[in-house]
């Protein structure tokens, strides 16, 4: 048990990483307990509307698909420490304000609406600035491990946030829980304030405004087939399967016709999977392979189908618990395919482009989940969009297949066997793969 604790949890003993990791989770319990709550105001202001949900959900990330890539030229040019300082105090006093007007009773929807879009931009600077500042927190060796605990952090307050805030909604209303929840935002300004500089694993900063060009980011993407796999796998799933923050809250209060503390359980369940997805990846220690990612992709698809389909609010539980799991693990998988496959000077922008895809397409995805769910209704949103993202799995594992020329081979019988078998052709800069069979 020691060897594993010590395997799964060995960025813990980097000192600027503790301090990462600590503010990141009291501020993301804080950011979940206020989603939570958000969501619950929506539909009370709006009588129950699935469509006011994705309105408010796509004004949120709508300032990531419009600012991230400029968020990822900051983050190649400047220092990401600072950057990080400047916009969690933003985006705290921002939340503060508008818990205050929460509290007070002066919110009405499009009070909401704005605030939204506000946290929205803070958040598309710091999230790419973020997700590239791990690998100055940390030596590469323990990149992926470091990735991995930062997912499970994410998780752990996705459960813990969504939890607290359904049982401080039934016991104190809406306006405490923000304010409650805002208060936390403002832990990891002195979370960064308190890492050590001297101990940052930084690159040489000499660069000028022309060397850090967002075009030079998507050319080098561009002719990445390595890359450009798992950011356009993520860009579809991203946009039409990860919205759950829509469809989950519609789903028990209309569907299920459950309370607040309900909702928050359909939520810990995604999550509880999510952060058993998270732990899964902890113990990685090389970049992990196309047909990981395409494989997480595939089952993924199939939970989220079967979640549309659902019959009670328990099934339903159930059923997110592994949707969670493999969601997260593709995303792992994914980011770090990226990350460790990207040269040090491009990560910023490289992240940037990712974050886009994966966040950024959120608009779209949640404005078409909250008009299909109001037309048609809301489990027909879950299981549509997890029939989209199998296509889109199927889609991406053929292109996989055509450009490496890998071939599968099945094999049917008493002990049936699925095999891969590896092409001549390169799958970026690791070069050619001899050819092998693989027992999947």
């Amino acid at each position: 048990m020691r060897a594993v604790l010590s395997t799964t949890f060995r960025s813990l003993q980097v000192r600027n990483y503790r301090f990462f990791v600590t503010g990141q989770l009291v501020k993301l319990i804080g950011v979940w307990m206020m989603f939570t709550a958000q969501d619950w105001l929506v539909l009370d202001l709006s009588g129950n509307s699935p469509g006011a949900l994705g309105v408010v959900t796509a004004l949120q990330f709508l300032p990531v698909l419009l600012l991230t890539l400029w968020g990822g030229k900051l983050a190649d040019r400047y220092d990401k420490r600072k950057l990080l300082i400047v916009a969690n105090a933003v985006f705290a006093v921002t939340a503060i304000v508008f818990a205050l007007l929460v509290a007070g009773g002066f919110v009405v929807l499009w009070h909401v609406f704005l605030f939204a879009s506000l946290l929205g931009v803070a958040n598309a600077v710091e999230t790419p600035v973020r997700q590239s500042f791990v690998s100055e927190l940390v030596e590469l060796p323990l990149l992926p491990n470091a990735l991995a605990l930062s997912a499970a952090t994410f998780n752990t307050a996705r459960i813990g946030g969504p939890a607290l805030a359904g049982v401080a909604l039934a016991l104190f209303g809406t306006g405490p829980v923000f304010v409650m929840a805002t208060l936390l935002s403002v832990a990891p300004i002195f979370s960064y304030w308190r890492m050590r500089t001297a101990e940052l694993h930084r690159e040489d900063r000499r660069t000028k405004a022309g060397d850090t060009k967002i075009v030079d980011g998507l050319r080098y993407v561009g002719k990445r087939q390595d890359l450009l796999l798992p950011i356009g796998l993520m860009a579809a799933i991203g946009m039409i399967g990860f919205n759950f923050p829509v469809t989950l809250a519609a789903l028990a209060k209309i569907d299920f016709h459950a309370g607040p503390s309900s909702f928050g359980l359909l939520t810990t369940a995604l999550a509880a999977g999510a952060l058993g997805g998270a732990l899964a990846g902890s113990g990685r220690r090389s970049r992990p392979g196309a047909y990981v990612v395409l494989g997480a992709a595939l089952i993924f698809s199939v939970f989220e189908i079967a979640v549309g389909f659902a019959p009670t609010f328990l099934v339903a539980m159930i059923l997110l618990v592994p949707a969670g799991f493999f969601s997260i693990y593709l995303a792992q998988a994914a980011n770090h395919r990226v990350q460790m496959g990207v040269d040090a000077q491009y990560r910023g922008r490289v992240m940037a482009l990712y974050v886009l895809v994966f966040l950024g397409t959120t608009p779209i995805g949640a404005s078409l989940a909250g008009w299909w769910g109001e037309h048609f209704g809301v489990p027909s949103s879950i299981w549509v969009a997890g029939v989209i993202c199998l296509a889109a799995s199927v889609a991406a594992l053929l292109w996989q297949l055509r450009v490496t020329g890998d071939k599968v081979s099945v094999r049917v019988g008493p002990r049936p066997r699925l095999s891969l078998v590896r092409g001549g052709a390169a799958e970026g800069p690791e070069g050619a793969e001899p050819a092998r069979s693989v027992a999947a």
